[in-house]
């Protein structure tokens, strides 16, 4: 991508890069699933672009104009690199806990809600962070397809 990455962007990206995937509007997002042939009624996701705030995940403030925070679903022993030890799960409504800073835009953190299960977020990512993460989008993508494949079998 060659100026600032949108939300359109990154899913279309996302959906070319990645065989096998499509987008579905849920839960006040746009999730990429891996799903290919539809056997499953949505698949496995393992990204999400959210542009609004939501009941239980209003960490990132995303109710700023402009502002969207693209989530990864990756595998542990990639968090674990990052970040350590993932976060104990919060409460409802609540955050993971930790230093982190989930207004900052291009940083990547452990995702808010999630991150007790290895999700990682990131707010108005550039060009240069998303190639930064490409190990983690990558080890996401494959352990979306390796559970997929499990759940079909």
């Amino acid at each position: 991508m060659s100026t600032d990455p949108t939300p359109d962007s990154i899913i279309a990206y996302l959906l070319d890069r990645f065989e096998g995937t499509r987008v579905v509007e849920a839960w006040g997002e746009r999730s990429i699933f891996y799903n290919p042939s539809l056997m499953l009624p949505r698949g496995v996701y393992f990204a999400t672009v959210k542009e609004k705030d939501g009941e239980n995940d209003k960490a990132s403030h995303l109710d700023r104009a402009g502002v969207f925070r693209l989530n990864v679903g990756t595998t542990k022993p990639l968090f674990l690199k990052r970040f350590g030890p993932p976060p104990s799960r919060p409460g409802k409504g609540g955050v993971v806990d930790g230093q982190w800073d989930f207004t900052a835009a291009d940083t990547l953190t452990p995702h808010p809600v999630y991150g007790w299960m290895s999700w990682v977020a990131v707010l108005n990512p550039s060009n240069e962070t998303l190639t930064d993460m490409s190990e983690i989008v990558e080890a996401a993508f494959g352990k979306a397809k390796a559970s997929f494949e499990k759940k079909t079998r």
